[in-house]
């Protein structure tokens, strides 16, 4: 799986970015078929179960993301498999001091 390492700044003032991400995220939920929701909500079942952390989905205009904050891993080689399984079909992993973000693109 193709990985990459950004380094990204926090947000000064938390609460208006997460209220800003959600606005923006339930505008953009629409605009996405049910199939790749769908695959979202499956992956964010698999990676609940990886990792220890909160998992959020991010619907974006050219992309979706699925990120984990504070990042355990649980399952090492389940996420070897699963890694595997998803650079195949063309799903990125970004690593950010935040967390990890798995993005699929359009």
């Amino acid at each position: 799986m193709k990985t990459q390492i950004l380094d990204t700044q926090e947000a000064p003032v938390k609460w208006w970015a997460a209220q800003d991400a959600r606005v923006r995220n339930t505008a953009n939920k629409s605009h996405w078929s049910s199939q790749i929701q769908l695959r979202v909500d499956r992956m964010k079942l698999v990676l609940e179960m990886i990792y220890a952390g909160k998992v959020y989905e991010a619907y974006g205009k050219r992309g979706v993301s699925i990120k984990i904050d504070k990042p355990r891993i649980l399952k090492r080689d389940l996420l070897k498999e699963m890694e595997q399984y998803w650079g195949e079909q063309g799903i990125t992993k970004r690593e950010t001091a935040q967390g990890i973000l798995y993005r699929l693109g359009k």
